[in-house]
């Protein structure tokens, strides 16, 4: 029971000696914790940290009614037992980790700072997207289109062939035609521009709870969007059905309108946005001068 005494008394001795920043600290750690547990609870990192809390639990209860050989064990087991959880699940860190970086305020910047040419790209290269999936969804053409975004797809371009051309609905319908070399394969868009063709794409985390009737451009689809924060369009081969995968999440039942103001939303800048930006930048330039003259 000394210990139950001993850790009321250190904790209390705590709280009288905290500030606002500890409290800070204490919110913000709280936060990564959490927001590190619900990316990985649906992997199998998160069975393993269920298994490390009850190890927790039942060192803890050792401590408290002096378990000798328990205690000493799980202290062993403790000291290297990080290094080998980095080891033993490294891709789920991995992708915990890239998606900590895929936040709103890095895509707006991104957005923000592009240039007339690219924007003006971005806009031809949506509506030629929207014709394509639509023409192929009304032949049943099934197709795979991964739209880059911060997170740069250098491992699947590789599993392809490099075609670096200008987007058009045309092209895209050749690429995709049922007797095309490249037509099993995904179309991956950079810059605006059909980067690669043929690519092949990762398996998703959680295959077995994906609906079975989903067929294989689908699972390809949101095992790179988990992967990613890229945009991947997807038209079912059977049914023609034009699907949208992004964060894990495949979204079905797109007509034009809609997946046109998705691509618009995430593609091209909000040029309002964008004017309030340069007349703020202008406005601060001329205080500047104002003050030197």
């Amino acid at each position: 029971m000394s210990l139950l005494h001993d850790f009321w008394e250190t904790l209390v001795s705590v709280v009288r000696t905290m500030g606002p920043w500890d409290l800070l600290d204490i919110a913000l750690l709280s936060y990564i914790i959490y927001y590190f547990y619900k990316l990985v609870r649906e992997t199998r990192a998160g069975q393993l940290f269920k298994g490390i809390a009850f190890l927790l639990l039942v060192y803890a209860f050792g401590e408290i009614v002096e378990l000798k050989a328990i205690t000493y064990l799980l202290e062993k087991l403790f000291s290297f037992g990080v290094l080998a959880i980095l080891i033993v699940f490294q891709p789920e860190v991995r992708r915990a980790v890239e998606k900590l970086g895929h936040s709103k305020l890095g895509l707006n910047a991104l957005r923000l700072g592009l240039t007339d040419d690219l924007q003006e790209r971005w806009k031809n290269a949506v509506e030629e997207i929207c014709d394509a999936c639509v023409e192929l969804s009304a032949g049943c053409v099934g197709a795979l289109i991964v739209i880059e975004q911060q997170t740069h797809l250098g491992e699947q371009i590789e599993n392809g062939t490099l075609i670096n051309a200008d987007i058009s609905a045309m092209l895209l319908g050749n690429l995709f035609f049922k007797n095309s070399p490249l037509h099993d394969g995904a179309i991956i868009i950079r810059d605006g521009r059909i980067h690669a063709a043929g690519c092949q794409l990762p398996k998703p985390q959680k295959e077995e709870l994906i609906n079975k009737k989903l067929g294989s451009r689908h699972r390809a689809a949101i095992g790179m969007s988990e992967n990613s924060d890229a945009i991947i369009l997807v038209v079912s081969e059977e049914t023609g059905q034009i699907s949208v995968a992004e964060n894990g999440t495949l979204t079905r039942n797109f007509t034009r309108e809609k997946l046109h103001s998705l691509l618009t939303a995430r593609l091209i800048p909000d040029t309002s946005e964008k004017k309030r930006l340069f007349r703020f930048k202008n406005r601060k330039e001329g205080q500047h001068e104002d003050d030197l003259s």
